[in-house]
């Protein structure tokens, strides 16, 4: 990995154009994949996102947008992928077993495919031949909107080779953002996966009524199930306050699920008003319909199809997690909010 990595994106939701913006403060040019012409042509005129992190200003001459994936993955030997889970096969099915060789890709998705309750990785193993040690994900805790105002960040790049993770974490390092690498490749994916869930419960429970108090016990449970299921799905780093020795170069402690990628995550998803998992879930608390709040919110809640992946996982899995199983009910199964948390009520420890 050298300086001159031509990274790209795929994808221009607020999230991927946080990412693009972190890279060209860093005066990276990248290669953008958005879908729309008429989006590209307004981003040429006036420098930013038509739609997402209108605050955020680029400069266009290290923007090579694209409306052909094909195209801009061609041009890239980093691939970010940015696009929301649901999406992501769509978005990826005109490239070929050829398009991806040799290619790094970096996965932005905090969720699961929806239609085959598997993480990114694995559907690049399975349908492009895309060896693992070529993956890696970039992960929070970081709200997009956060990013675009410059607020300092910390973003974790983990992947099984290391080295090559802290390379990549290298070039998304700023004076606003500041990067950890984990190697603990499936755990953090799960676990960001999982947190939407339980931050999307946080949402129903204030859109309930309950209060601070009742919501920091949620929120420690929530936790103690991640991390159940997590060990029991064979994630490593599980015992707070265990570490392996420390970093050599940075003496830092390694991570284990104190860390910001796991615990950290959970929190600010739980309860910062940036958080679109939260924001639905208050919604269907205060009644509206699964359908009315997509709708209302025109982005997409991770969590409302994690948790039905992470159910229907967990029938081989086999990992006591009542609260994340509520919601899936509340959202699926069309178990009234009210009900559902009254269940929870009595899970807590």
């Amino acid at each position: 990995m050298n300086h001159g990595s031509a990274f790209g994106i795929i994808g221009n939701g607020s999230w991927a154009t946080a990412l693009a913006k972190i890279l060209t403060d860093n005066r990276h040019p990248i290669n953008w994949w958005i879908r729309n012409t008429e989006s590209i042509t307004y981003f040429k005129k006036h420098h930013h996102n038509p739609h997402y992190l209108r605050t955020a200003g680029f400069d266009i001459s290290l923007l090579n947008m694209s409306a052909s994936v094909k195209e801009v993955v061609s041009q890239s030997n980093v691939i970010v992928v940015a696009v929301p889970s649901a999406y992501a096969e769509d978005a990826l099915k005109n490239l070929s077993t050829a398009d991806w060789a040799g290619k790094k890709v970096i996965s932005a998705i905090k969720g699961l495919l929806p239609d085959r309750n598997i993480l990114l990785n694995y559907y690049l193993q399975e349908k492009f031949g895309v060896p693992l040690e070529n993956y890696f994900a970039v992960l929070g805790p970081c709200h997009a909107e956060e990013v675009a105002a410059e607020k300092l960040s910390y973003l974790t790049f983990s992947g099984v080779d290391t080295n090559t993770a802290s390379e990549l974490a290298a070039h998304f390092t700023t004076s606003y953002i500041n990067t950890i690498v984990n190697h603990d490749i499936l755990g953090v994916q799960y676990a960001a996966v999982l947190k939407n869930i339980y931050a999307l419960g946080a949402g129903i429970a204030h859109g309930l009524d309950y209060g601070d108090n009742f919501l920091s016990v949620y929120i420690a449970n929530a936790a103690d199930e991640m991390a159940g299921f997590l060990k029991q799905f064979g994630a490593e780093h599980i015992t707070v306050g265990e570490h392996e020795g420390e970093d050599p170069v940075t003496h830092r402690k390694t991570p284990n699920y104190a860390a910001s990628v796991y615990l950290g995550d959970l929190l600010v998803t739980c309860y910062s008003l940036y958080s679109r998992n939260r924001t639905f879930g208050n919604m269907i608390g205060k009644g509206y319909s699964v359908q009315s709040a997509q709708l209302e919110m025109n982005m997409v809640a991770e969590g409302h199809n994690a948790a039905r992946c992470i159910y229907n996982i967990n029938q081989e899995v086999n990992a006591a997690i009542p609260i994340a199983e509520t919601i899936y009910q509340i959202l699926w199964e069309n178990v009234k909010p009210s009900d559902g948390f009254k269940r929870i009520e009595q899970t807590l420890v």
